[in-house]
């Protein structure tokens, strides 16, 4: 058997920020807390023993607080897929939430490239729907 992916870390400098934008962009909600970290999951998912081995689920994401600055671009990112609205309307959405389009040098692509409020790069893929 192999390993599950149960959770993605994301250095930052403001763990309610960090947390609270992504909690909002995917419907998570916080889980557990301690000092300098905050994890959120969907709220759909109990973590067991039983769920770690024989069912899929979508990994938390955990937030720590580290000193130092973001220099160089993440080698690791995540991509977000609307699935009830548009790619548009959904990087307009994720916009209002505090992130911001960049250009990474990417050209033609169906895809577009935003940085989270901590400057983490993440794309939006086209929609199910479109």
């Amino acid at each position: 058997m192999a390993s599950r992916l149960t959770e993605v870390i994301f250095d930052c400098h403001d763990l309610a920020r960090s947390s609270n934008f992504w909690s909002d962009a995917l419907g998570y909600e916080q889980v557990s807390s301690g000092e300098g970290w905050i994890a959120i999951r969907s709220p759909d998912v109990e973590l067991t023993d039983e769920m770690l081995r024989d069912a899929p689920q979508s990994p938390a994401l955990a937030f720590v607080l580290v000193p130092e600055d973001k220099i160089l671009k993440n080698r690791v990112h995540i991509d977000l897929t609307p699935i009830d609205c548009s790619q548009e309307e959904e990087v307009q959405r994720l916009v209002e939430l505090g992130a911001h389009r960049i250009d990474i040098g990417q050209r033609g692509t169906s895809w577009i490239v935003m940085a989270d409020p901590e400057d983490n790069e993440f794309c939006v893929m086209q929609s199910i729907l479109e």
